[in-house]
């Protein structure tokens, strides 16, 4: 019987648009009467999926900045911050990394340097409460994660320059022009397994969905993993089953098999 179903939210559930099916809200209630537990789970900041899901917020539990961050009704239940000298090392490096631009994630906001159109443009998709400071190394309280912007390509350019700091991070390629950098062992999928041991729900019980490489440990935690049609090569090597692409609405056609 499944007890918890994980969704990652852009190329996922919401469309291309970035835009949520109203087909999903009759779902959600059906899933609330089995008390089936949904967890929004996405690189985004906790301000952006609260946003996004507005009208159920209460009963959704979210895993934000890519598994830094857990919450559900409003109280945290899981944070693990970059420790400062690390993140204050990444955002050195990413300085030095032509056409690239970082963003610096706490609980409390998003911060950025840079206010080029076509990047704030890009922030604004996934960071609705972010502010432009003139250094970053400023930043005060727990760093969620370091994020770099790269419109050449996270996968191929700047993914190439962090190999040194591979044992001390977990480092992950979160979409096209994504690279997000967390604290050693803080992935999606290490916040899967912090719900399920909270909740004592097993790994037979949870499904899970995604489309990119900063979905791969939630699937791998999840025993009905499905990698979305328009996923990334990689993830569907590991994924258990497919769904039909975000366009398709494959999440709500799955979870509805599901539920039979």
């Amino acid at each position: 019987m499944i007890k918890l179903i994980a969704s990652d939210m852009d190329g996922t559930l919401l469309n291309n648009k970035g835009e949520l099916s109203p087909e999903f809200y009759e779902l959600f209630k059906v899933l609330r009467k089995k008390n089936i537990l949904f967890v929004a789970a996405s690189g985004r900041q906790y301000f952006t999926l609260v946003k996004t899901l507005e009208a159920i917020r209460d009963d959704v539990l979210f895993i934000a900045e890519n598994g830094t961050l857990i919450i559900y009704q409003g109280k945290e239940l899981a944070l693990n911050a970059l420790d400062n000298n690390i993140a204050k090392k990444l955002i050195q490096k990413g300085r030095t990394i032509d056409g690239v631009d970082i963003v610096v994630c706490t609980k409390a906001g998003a911060y950025v340097e840079r206010t080029s159109e076509k990047f704030i443009n890009e922030v604004e998709k996934y960071y609705v409460k972010y502010q432009v400071i003139e250094d970053l190394m400023t930043v005060q309280g727990d760093i969620l994660k370091v994020t770099l912007c790269d419109f050449k390509g996270a996968e191929t350019n700047s993914n190439q320059y962090f190999d040194d700091l591979r044992d001390e991070l977990h480092i992950c390629i979160a979409g096209e022009h994504w690279l997000d950098m967390m604290a050693k062992g803080v992935n999606k999928g290490s916040a899967i397994k912090h719900l399920q041991q909270l909740l004592n729900i097993k790994y037979e019980e949870t499904a899970a969905f995604g489309d990119y490489l900063n979905d791969l440990e939630m699937l791998q935690n999840a025993y009905y993993s499905y990698a979305m049609d328009n996923a990334h090569s990689d993830l569907k090597k590991i994924a258990r089953y497919t769904a039909k692409s975000n366009e398709q609405n494959g999440v709500i056609e799955k979870i509805k098999e599901l539920l039979k």
